[in-house]
């Protein structure tokens, strides 16, 4: 039962983090397509970010 539980974590947080990365490339580049190559890379793009944004 507990590895059920953490394959069905780990499944859909990484759909959640692809949906972020998505959500906020588009808001930021107002761009359909680099959000689908954000939306692909998914967590890596949130590291990106992170690192390399200044805010």
């Amino acid at each position: 039962m507990a590895v059920y539980a953490n394959q069905t974590i780990i499944k859909y947080g990484v759909g959640f983090g692809s949906a972020l990365a998505m959500s906020v490339s588009f808001a930021l580049n107002k761009s359909i397509g680099w959000a689908i190559v954000h939306g692909l890379l998914g967590w890596f793009y949130v590291v990106y970010a992170w690192l390399f944004k200044a805010y």
